[in-house]
């Protein structure tokens, strides 16, 4: 099996498969009992998050453990929303969201009121920092953005966007660095908050984290118990809070190599498609060398990726979380391409765990497959 759709998720490290199985069966107890084994389990917790914090080169109290990404996109732009909206009811985001942060905000704007600003990007997947800068406003409390897109792999500036904020100290700044973390430096100086989530990093699904700085407070999505600081009531999920410290450890473990590596595998995924009529490449050269999108056209999508899926082989031909729609990726919509090239897209996303050989072998497939879909049409 190759598989080659590692943005959707990633395999466990058995490390963590390991650690996890070995505290379901001795370390049970409830982190918010107060007798022994509850405390024990409630210091391992504090323990990763305090480990994960170091690592990130935040304080602990900084470190909220949630379910998962959409989960903490969500507790940060509502949180942030709620508790800050007597300073202001407008919010800024761009086109090419995950759809957790943009189905929020569409949420925000049509039952809650929220005035939303939604930023263009060109056809590179670029913001246009001078619009940025005319729609930030005194009323404006929140700007949400992603550090890497998921679909076509561009990267949005956020060095220079932290900058433009430097002159607006009321508004918030959220980042989704899902597809950052564990493939691409991560610098959370001058964010406010940020969304992280442990299946794109061989960990497991069901768990992630929101970097809350201590300076900004957010209203809790679900009122209850004290857990999580107060922000996110219920049971903590004690398991998967503990071996999240491992899963980040080993993920950023030569991370340096891990990039170099990748960029190379990239670079001849590059080479082979541009050699190719009929493909347009939808990723910018300076994009997240683990995320190629390709638009094959005049070839269905669907055909392509079934018939690797016939040698084993897996890609996607969009964000996981919206593969089962019919219509045109809204990320290559906002970038302004085509419909034959938005409907004929296919993304292949890549890791350290990829080898030269896997390269050759989808080369050889997908040229197979070109040649016998071709052989069809005559």
């Amino acid at each position: 099996m190759l598989y080659l759709d590692y943005a959707a998720t990633t395999p466990l490290n058995p490390e963590v498969g390991e650690a996890y199985f070995h505290l379901l069966k001795t370390k049970f107890a409830n982190p918010d009992s107060i007798h022994g084994l509850g405390l024990e389990v409630e210091g391992l917790m504090e323990r990763s998050r305090a480990l994960i914090a170091s690592m990130l080169g935040v304080e602990a109290a900084e470190i909220i453990f949630t379910s998962g990404a959409s989960e903490s996109n969500n507790m940060a732009i509502k949180g942030v929303c709620f508790q800050y909206q007597s300073r202001g009811r407008h919010i800024i985001t761009t086109t090419v969201e995950h759809s957790s942060v943009y189905e929020t905000f569409k949420q925000l704007e049509n039952e809650f009121g929220f005035e939303v600003t939604y930023l263009p990007v060109d056809s590179q997947g670029r913001l246009d920092l001078d619009v940025l800068k005319q729609s930030i406003r005194k009323d404006t409390i929140l700007l949400s953005c992603m550090a890497v897109n998921n679909e076509v792999g561009f990267c949005l500036p956020l060095e220079k966007i932290k900058d433009i904020l430097k002159d607006y100290p009321n508004c918030h700044f959220h980042v989704d660095m899902v597809q950052c973390l564990g493939k691409l430096p991560v610098h959370l100086d001058g964010i406010d908050l940020a969304s992280f989530s442990a299946h794109k990093i061989y960990g497991l699904k069901g768990s992630g984290i929101l970097y809350k700085k201590t300076s900004c407070q957010i209203k809790p999505l679900i009122c209850g118990g004290q857990q999580e600081f107060g922000l996110r009531a219920g049971t903590s999920n004690a398991f998967t809070n503990i071996v999240l410290a491992k899963t980040m450890r080993l993920a950023l473990a030569d991370l340096d190599q891990k990039i170099v590596h990748v960029r190379h595998l990239n670079q001849r995924l590059r080479d082979y498609f541009s050699g190719l009529s009929d493909c347009v490449i939808n990723t910018p050269e300076d994009g997240s060398p683990y995320i190629l999108n390709v638009s094959m056209l005049r070839y269905k999508p669907e055909v392509l990726t079934h018939a690797l899926e016939d040698h084993e082989i897996y890609i996607s031909t969009r964000s996981a979380c919206s593969t089962k729609k019919l219509d045109m990726s809204r990320t290559l919509k906002m970038m302004g391409v085509s419909q034959e090239v938005g409907m004929s897209a296919l993304r292949i996303s890549l890791s350290h765990l990829v080898t030269d050989q896997d390269i050759d072998r989808f080369i050889q497939a997908f040229n197979d497959i070109l040649r016998k879909v071709k052989q069809q049409r005559k």
